[in-house]
């Protein structure tokens, strides 16, 4: 901000503790004057108050940057669901090719599992499914 450019001197009375915020962070700001920092804080705060929303204030740019990154990373999740989906699916595949279960059985076992997930949040290890598996022969 050039303050340099048609600036006329006015004079503003600040209390003691007002000026003292400005002088501890008028450079923390990048400003080169305590009158860079005093204008870039009126004009903030009068987009403040000329705001009708919280959407109309902030900056449209930062909005598209926030929803173009929550995108990817809602993208990026839904690919990774995917691939873990297709993992979990020929696993089962696999197992029940190979192993005699019960209907009964299997949905003892549905009960316990969910049960187990949400007792831990979802974070059960390999572990303590064979624990589990070697207690239960």
């Amino acid at each position: 901000m050039n303050l340099k450019k048609e600036n006329k001197k006015h004079s503003v009375w600040l209390s003691e503790s007002a000026w003292t915020e400005v002088e501890s962070r008028y450079r923390r700001d990048n400003c080169s004057t305590r009158n860079e920092f005093i204008e870039k804080a009126i004009r903030f705060y009068s987009g403040y108050l000329d705001a009708e929303s919280a959407d109309a204030y902030l900056p449209r740019v930062l909005a598209d940057v926030l929803e173009g990154k929550l995108g990817a990373l809602g993208n990026r999740m839904g690919h990774l669901l995917f691939k873990l989906s297709v993992d979990q699916n020929l696993m089962g595949n696999i197992l029940a090719a190979d192993i005699e279960i019960d209907p009964d059985e299997l949905r003892k076992a549905r009960v316990r599992c969910v049960k187990e997930v949400k007792e831990t949040n979802g974070e059960i290890s390999f572990e303590d499914t064979v624990r589990y598996q070697k207690e239960a022969e």
